[in-house]
């Protein structure tokens, strides 16, 4: 699915799939599963005496990066301060457009075609929404026909950014913490992301191999509809069929526990970023590399995504976390996060009001349903 054959999981440490294939409680639905992390916030909300905090957790993200924050915004001010860790993008914004008016949709395309080339970018690229989470809208354009074809299903009056592929397997999920006034920070978590793949037998078809995957069979509603024009092939034996291209656990990516893995020099690297960025303190940077091995150098990576104060230690999506230790893991991330909240409102920065986080939310998530299929 990217631009170049890759060995599964190539430059990632190993992945162990024998065992259960998914916890039990993995893709429960949120009304499930996170009723006591919610009563804990509320809880927070009066032991630190503020609703918002979460939104000054970061004074330099719009709204933190809590809800409803521009990724570009995000995305530009680190390109600003450590251009040499970011992968490079333009920013498209998708006008109102008559349905039949090809010349305009052509013109629009041909548009940013030219600005890819004035950045230095070249197909394939990664198409992704500025509003949104979990993987919404993202997806790999090879062609001018696609960047055509994703400009025309993208919602009007709405923001998407083009972005360099880094096109290697290995992708993980950096969760960075420093408290105001501490000289140094730390990765608290550590998410590593593998891509599910089926292996050809040179009789079988993708959709039977699909079905028959011990954890790709009971996710395969996630996986069907992407690879509906070729379900009925027969892959060749030993040929790797990639599933998944977002690195998202509910696009259907595997996540593993990898916050035993940090290193001095890694910790760090991640340190001295994240001081560069100014009053940045919370957050999780996605990144991707072609050995891990060099993430834990202190080198080797690329910065597709920072997240602000939204985001989630989502190692507690491997498969062998506990459903307590889970919850307990996000207490303590809540926790943090309200703790630098409170720390930066009283060194004089005010979080959003309620009214200006409500137009936040109402805008992401009425845009979110009308974004392009992710891959």
């Amino acid at each position: 699915m990217t631009g170049r054959l890759h060995t599964p999981h190539e430059g990632m440490p190993p992945l162990d799939e024998s065992g259960r294939p998914l916890s039990f409680f993995e893709f429960w639905p949120m009304w499930a599963f996170y009723p006591p992390v919610f009563f804990y916030v509320l809880w927070l909300m009066l032991r630190y005496r503020g609703i918002l905090l979460p939104t000054v957790a970061n004074p330099s993200f719009p709204g933190g990066g809590f809800f409803g924050e521009s990724k570009a915004e995000i995305l530009t001010l680190a390109v600003r301060h450590v251009p040499q860790w970011v992968a490079p993008f333009i920013v498209v914004d998708r006008p109102h457009l008559d349905a039949h008016d090809n010349a305009a949709l052509s013109a629009l395309t041909a548009s940013a075609m030219a600005r890819l080339g004035e950045a230095g970018l070249a197909l394939p690229i990664v198409a992704k929404p500025d509003l949104g989470c979990r993987g919404a809208g993202v997806k790999l354009l090879r062609s001018e026909s696609d960047v055509r074809a994703y400009l025309k299903a993208f919602p009007p009056e709405a923001r998407l950014l083009l972005q360099q592929l880094v096109d290697f397997e290995g992708e993980a999920g950096i969760f960075y913490s420093r408290r105001p006034g501490e000289a140094q920070g730390r990765i608290i978590s550590v998410t590593l992301k593998y891509f599910p793949h089926v292996l050809g037998d040179g009789q079988s078809t993708l959709r039977q191999l699909i079905l028959a995957n011990p954890r790709a069979g009971k996710l395969a509603h996630l996986y069907l509809h992407r690879h509906a024009s070729r379900l009925d092939s027969v892959p060749a034996a030993g040929e790797a069929i990639r599933l998944a291209f977002a690195g998202s656990h509910s696009r259907g990516a595997i996540f593993r526990n990898g916050t035993h893995l940090v290193t001095p020099e890694m910790e760090a690297r991640f340190d001295a970023i994240s001081k560069s960025l100014p009053e940045f303190y919370f957050g999780r940077y996605d990144i991707r590399f072609a050995r891990f091995s060099d993430v834990q150098a202190g080198t080797g990576f690329t910065i597709v995504e920072a997240n602000g104060a939204g985001a989630e230690s989502t190692h507690i999506w491997d498969r062998n976390t506990g459903i307590i230790k889970a919850w307990r893991d996000l207490m303590t991330q809540y926790r943090l996060l309200f703790q630098i909240g409170r720390a930066n409102f009283d060194r004089g920065f005010r979080p959003l009001t309620l009214a200006e986080f409500r137009r936040w939310h109402r805008r992401e998530k009425t845009l979110t349903p009308l974004y392009p299929a992710t891959d």
